[in-house]
């Protein structure tokens, strides 16, 4: 029987830049890619989804899935693990998608939870049913031999936030054995209770960080294998800083970076989970890093008050921006509100 190793990498959840006509822009893609591909970054642990949430893999299409894997694999050749996204609105499409990713080369799938009606979504009771991503996560392991990290999301509870609970975390780790990273989108207390059942299940399971606003807290109690995460998107250099200056054991270091604006932008970036991607995007645009910053309809876009924000946020860190006659021309060519 295979063994699954977990990976101790910092994996980027990329936004995906378009062109104005709604299509993706590969160049600009492959410049962000590259930022984060550096000597420097490599040596930090940086590592690459193609394909998350914050990529838009919702939106896009069998053929622009496989695009954005293929345009990954290019730019990352073999420096650092690249997971490919696994989304679809049935099982049947999740094992397709997998069955894609493989076949293109990835080292392990980033499996996204199911998608579609109040059922499986927003109404999902998944302590009572967690077959609705359970079967998914064993079908696409009798399909693909490869590690699965998840992003374990349902129906939002006071203890948890939009995570699932620790009974359905055992379940799952007991049933998935290729199941080797978990996505922590938890609340605090949450957090906390959820890294106590991986580290207790038996088998090593890495805990990955999601919600930026966590992460000081989180390198502190030794919660933070990894991450998967999309606030390297615009703030790679501070958020790398903070980390590697805790892993180095200089903590007078770290804390100084993390009270030197970046919690405060990260505060402001998980404030309003319906604002997240577009803020994710949004901040990334007004660094310079993309010429775009619209998502895919129906996701709004950023509002002028949300980009005011976010630029002073940024500034406020030590992250250079756009000039602000620039930020307000493109805004207004854009017709943001």
């Amino acid at each position: 029987m295979t063994e699954y190793t977990p990976f101790r990498q910092l994996f980027i959840t990329p936004v995906l830049p378009f062109l104005r006509d709604g299509s993706i822009d590969e160049a600009g893609y492959r410049a962000l890619l590259r930022r984060f591909l550096t000597p420097e970054y490599l040596d930090a642990g940086v590592a690459i989804v193609a394909n998350p949430e914050a990529g838009e893999i919702y939106t896009l299409d069998r053929a622009e899935r496989s695009r954005v894997v293929e345009i990954t694999l290019e730019e990352v050749a073999g420096r650092t693990p690249v997971l490919g996204g696994v989304a679809h609105v049935t099982t049947a499409g999740m094992v397709e998608c997998a069955k894609d990713v493989a076949a293109a080369g990835v080292d392990g799938l980033f499996v996204l939870p199911p998608i579609g009606s109040a059922d499986i979504t927003l109404s999902w009771n998944a302590d009572a049913y967690p077959e609705v991503f359970l079967d998914v996560l064993t079908a696409i392991a009798d399909a693909v031999d490869l590690p699965q990290v998840i992003h374990p999301v349902g129906q939002f509870s006071a203890r948890y936030g939009p995570g699932l609970s620790a009974e359905v975390t055992r379940q799952i780790i007991a049933a998935v054995p290729q199941v080797v990273g978990w996505k922590m989108t938890y609340n605090y207390d949450g957090f906390r209770e959820i890294a106590g059942v991986l580290r207790s299940a038996g088998r090593p399971v890495g805990i990955y960080g999601a919600v930026g606003k966590y992460f000081h807290e989180n390198l502190a109690n030794d919660t933070l294998d990894g991450t998967s995460a999309g606030s390297f998107n615009f703030a790679l250099e501070r958020m790398v800083e903070h980390i590697s200056a805790w892993r180095k054991g200089d903590y007078a270091r770290a804390t100084e970076i993390w009270r030197s604006g970046l919690s405060e932008l990260q505060d402001y970036i998980f404030s309003d989970f319906g604002r997240l991607h577009i803020r994710y995007k949004a901040a990334t645009w007004l660094r310079g890093f993309i010429d775009n910053p619209l998502m895919r309809p129906p996701v709004p876009a950023p509002r002028r008050h949300e980009l005011a924000d976010l630029t002073r946020l940024l500034r406020a860190a030590d992250l250079t921006t756009r000039p602000d006659d620039e930020i307000s021309a493109l805004a207004g060519e854009f017709g943001l509100k």
